[in-house]
């Protein structure tokens, strides 16, 4: 009895040791990618929908202003000039920034000013905050390629700038739509290829 005791004590042990060393190799880095595309609803639920397996995580917020800590009753007002924006992490090994761009493209209209469908407001634009400079050069790329292949009759008008603070909206805007399955959806978030 104490044999068998102390033989599963040691592979209990050897087990445990096992999943620390393969925990601690396997270690994940990622990266970050913010956009804004008008109402952070719709954005946050498409991108959860097609990248969630993919392990990506995505929280809603406002970046891009001049107010420090905003809420949405101001950054709805249009005079902190922050966006409604996402901000993604995900794991460059398992989903490519590049794919993360082309997506945002994809999933709603890049060539109206400061609204997206019946969304008027700069807190409704269409940004790509890049994070690094190599985010920045190929936000640029996919910009390009998408007007080109895409959008050849009509300006792309998605900003491209710095990644600032971002500050996470209040926790009823977290996972909006999933909470409230028929709550308002902008009608411009589908994918248009």
């Amino acid at each position: 009895m104490i044999r068998t005791f102390l033989s599963r004590t040691s592979q209990l042990q050897s087990h445990l040791s096992l999943n620390y060393s393969t925990n601690r190799t396997m270690s994940t880095v990622t990266e970050k990618a913010t956009f804004a595309a008008g109402c952070f609803w719709g954005v946050e639920h498409i991108f959860r929908k097609h990248f969630g397996a993919d392990g990506l995580t995505c929280k809603v917020g406002y970046t891009g202003g001049n107010t420090e800590d905003p809420n949405y009753r101001l950054v709805c007002t249009g005079s902190t000039n922050h966006a409604e924006a996402v901000e993604l992490t995900f794991d460059p090994k398992r989903v490519l920034y590049e794919t993360l761009v082309e997506f945002f493209y994809k999933m709603h209209d890049p060539t109206t000013a400061n609204a997206q469908g019946p969304d008027v407001g700069t807190q409704y634009r269409s940004v790509i905050f890049y994070h690094s400079p190599e985010q920045k050069e190929i936000a640029e790329r996919v910009t390009q390629e998408v007007q080109e292949k895409h959008y050849k009759d009509k300006k792309i008008v998605t900003q491209l700038i710095p990644a600032g603070k971002f500050y996470d909206a209040e926790e009823y805007h977290q996972l909006y739509l999933e909470k409230n399955p028929t709550g308002y959806e902008c009608p411009t978030h589908f994918l248009r290829w």
